[in-house]
């Protein structure tokens, strides 16, 4: 099993999840977050009064998926996420050595 984390643009998440849900994506954790990564963040003004926004805001996006599906999904993410611009985002994908559902006590890839 893998466990694919991904930070994207905020706009891109309802295009993100239909390609997911599409491939049959059953579940996914979505979080607001803020970082910085190449882009370093940027410059606004405010009443005359220039400052920088260091930590931009994003849109974190867990899933976690069969091993042999793991590719599938990472594609449709980085079709689906990308803009060509900087600040596009990061996929980090990682094995899992088990999940357990809480509520009937499976483990493995039927408490997917």
């Amino acid at each position: 099993m893998k466990k694919i984390e991904a930070i994207i643009r905020h706009f891109k998440l309802e295009e993100v999840k239909d390609a997911l849900n599409s491939i049959g994506v059953e579940g996914m954790t979505v979080s607001e977050v803020k970082g910085f990564g190449r882009q370093k963040g940027h410059k606004e003004q405010y009443r005359g009064a220039e400052y920088t926004v260091d930590f931009l805001p994003k849109v974190k996006l867990e899933t976690v998926v069969a091993e042999d599906k793991s590719r599938e999904v990472i594609d449709k993410i980085l079709e689906s996420a990308r803009t060509g611009q900087i600040g596009d985002g990061k996929v980090f994908v990682t094995d899992l050595e088990n999940i357990i559902r809480i509520r009937t006590g499976e483990s493995g890839e039927s408490a997917v």
